[in-house]
């Protein structure tokens, strides 16, 4: 009887172990959370396009050796708290954040699941990590520098146009950020000795109203907070400024591309496609807070000397010598 019941007991599993190989995979695949600010599920912007295509080249298919779950904010970042705790609830493996302020709010859901920050403006300033160098706790990532290139982009604005004393600064209302890229704008203004006018849009269509206070407010010059927003619509940013006259700077990579006069930083998405090496590490067993924060090795300044030319604009030979890219 011991002889039979064993050989029942090992056909029995032998029927089961199919059943549970194909109820199991998809629980086992490492699933990864990425929390965005604009970008609903699906439409994924050019961060998570990129972010996809750091973990192909590290070697993961998406659906067989890894699984996504992308939440989108949608310009509304109200929502963050909602969406990082639907994501904890799930549960994923990794929350990919890719703001500071869906940093903070994966960070106060959670002090467990290991967070990367795909795009931080200051992530020591901002509350986010300890340090660079060893930032603690369960997040690391990248940061894109946002105070030093503030002022180094109103810097290069002011070489380009002679005599430039007020600026125009627009933001993006809804933005988390925006306070803290007013306060790095007002002080790179001080330093520079030009006014700044501070305006805010919170959609494309706000935007035609904000050129047009620029303009009244005798603003010779346009620069640009960083914003999504602003990066989905740099072609229309582009037409109005030189619909308005008005000579801009601005830190989304494309927009010179697109019809802007210049823009100066870190590619943005690339930098999305670096936090991938990131979740690759955590998931090989490294601890977050052990991973140093990276920051850009590379800033690319662009410049559309056509735009010059239409803007009446005759740009000196100290900015173009710098430009990595001229368009003409």
């Amino acid at each position: 009887m011991t002889a039979l019941a064993l050989l029942i007991t090992l056909a029995l599993s032998l029927l089961v172990a199919p059943l549970a190989a194909r109820t199991q995979p998809v629980g086992k695949l490492p699933r990864i959370g990425v929390l965005g600010y604009g970008t609903p599920p699906g439409e994924p912007g050019r961060g998570v396009q990129r972010f996809r295509q750091g973990l192909r080249d590290l070697g993961y298919v998406e659906g067989q050796t890894i699984a996504l779950e992308v939440r989108g904010a949608e310009d509304h970042p109200e929502r963050y708290p909602d969406l990082a705790a639907a994501l904890i609830r799930l549960p994923v493996d990794i929350i990919v954040a890719g703001d500071t302020a869906a940093a903070l709010a994966a960070k106060h859901a959670t002090s467990t699941i290991p967070i990367v920050i795909a795009v931080g403006d200051d992530p020591v300033r901002d509350g986010v990590v300890a340090s660079l160098a060893r930032p603690g706790g369960n997040i690391t990532g990248l940061s894109i520098m946002v105070p030093e290139l503030t002022g180094k982009r109103l810097e290069l604005l002011t070489e380009a146009v002679p005599g430039l004393s007020r600026v125009a600064l627009l933001l993006d209302a809804e933005y988390p950020a925006r306070h803290t890229q007013l306060h790095d704008h007002e002080a790179a203004a001080r330093r520079l000795g030009v006014q700044l006018l501070p305006l805010e849009a919170r959609d494309p269509d706000a935007f035609g109203a904000a050129f047009r206070a620029a303009t009244q407010g005798h603003a010779q010059a346009l620069i640009m907070g960083l914003s999504p927003l602003f990066g989905r619509n740099r072609a229309r940013l582009a037409e109005l400024a030189l619909t308005s006259r008005l000579p801009t700077m601005s830190g989304e990579a494309g927009y010179a591309q697109a019809g802007g006069l210049m823009n100066y930083g870190p590619n943005i998405p690339e930098s999305w496609y670096r936090a991938a090496t990131y979740v690759h590490k955590i998931l090989q067993g490294a601890k977050p807070g052990d991973l140093p924060v990276e920051q850009p090795a590379k800033f690319e300044l662009v410049i559309n000397l056509k735009t010059a030319q239409a803007l009446g604009l005759t740009l000196p030979p100290t900015v173009l010598i710098l430009a990595d890219e001229v368009i003409r």
